[in-house]
């Protein structure tokens, strides 16, 4: 039966998955992995949006596992003139979600802006890493999360190639 049903259509278009990736000009993979990338960027954002609003409300955020938290978010490196830094985390993560979200449609630029975001997060993580452990001696659960997402986010940006027409 689905013989006759697809007699007199071009083969084309009897799979709609198996001509999208060629009509775009890029594989499927790379689509997937930047589907990730952006998830992760939104986990990172309400993340550092929560920490951003209960240090601007004057809270302490509530630690499950470590017990170092207040000790973190109320040290002066949570700070970077006077700005939370949760709070240009939340722009770099909005950023970083853009550029996956630009990159997943076909964007060449938006790609590098994407590698450029998650460099600059990669290093700043490596710095709040070495402070919180030889230098506040104290951990948050909240900071050890975005840690994390973001190295997740610099292994995606390592592993997706740039697109042949990007090189």
């Amino acid at each position: 039966m689905s013989k006759r049903r697809n007699k007199g259509r071009p083969r084309e278009h009897q799979s709609a998955r198996t001509i999208v990736p060629e009509a775009t000009g890029r594989p499927r993979a790379h689509t997937i992995l930047y589907a990730i990338a952006m998830l992760l960027a939104l986990v990172g954002l309400a993340d550092a949006t929560y920490l951003t609003a209960s240090h601007l409300a004057g809270e302490t955020a509530a630690c499950i596992a470590a017990a170092g938290c207040s000790d973190v978010l109320g040290s002066s490196y949570a700070k970077l003139g006077g700005v939370p830094l949760a709070g240009l985390g939340a722009l770099a993560y909005f950023g970083a979600f853009s550029a996956a979200t630009l990159a997943a449609f076909g964007y060449a630029r938006a790609r590098k802006f994407l590698v450029a975001i998650v460099a600059m997060m990669f290093l700043t993580t490596l710095w709040l890493l070495y402070v919180m452990s030889f230098v506040l001696k104290a951990y948050c659960d909240y900071c050890l999360l975005s840690a994390a997402l973001t190295f997740a986010l610099a292994g995606i940006v390592i592993v997706t190639p740039p697109r042949k027409a990007e090189r």
